[in-house]
């Protein structure tokens, strides 16, 4: 698979029966439809859909970031904020086909879900080192 930003090939990385798709040159991460729930449940979230379906269906947001193509149907994705103090702003395929997140953002999703919707500080421990060690995450 091609990179939406670099247009470098990307790795497939494993983790706990999850592939994703990683550039080793811009650290970004490519999603998959369905693997971001598995992650998210891996993480400790009984319940991601109900959060996926509100990220998915959520209005575009006013950015000037440049709008990548989705790497399955090309078209260009939208730019969508996942976490409340807008500080994540992800790609997400208008056919659902799957999501990017540029270096780091994957980190700080995860950081800012974990308190709100499983009361814990943070994601296990064994998400964050894989993340920090494999997708060189930056928070």
């Amino acid at each position: 698979m091609i990179c939406p930003v670099c247009r470098n090939d990307m790795i497939i990385v494993e983790h706990q029966n999850i592939e994703l798709d990683y550039c080793t040159n811009c650290q970004g991460v490519w999603f998959d439809a369905g693997e971001l729930e598995l992650l998210l449940e891996s993480s400790g979230l009984e319940n991601p859909q109900p959060f996926i379906n509100e990220m998915l269906g959520t209005a575009e947001a006013a950015s000037t970031e440049k709008k990548h193509k989705c790497p399955i149907c090309r078209r260009r994705m939208k730019k969508v904020f996942v976490d409340e103090p807008n500080h994540v702003l992800i790609d997400v395929c208008h056919d659902r086909h799957g999501l990017w997140f540029d270096g780091g953002e994957v980190e700080h999703l995860l950081k800012s879900l974990a308190g709100k919707y499983t009361g814990k500080a943070g994601p296990p421990q064994d998400v964050m080192e894989f993340i920090g060690k494999v997708f060189k995450a930056r928070a």
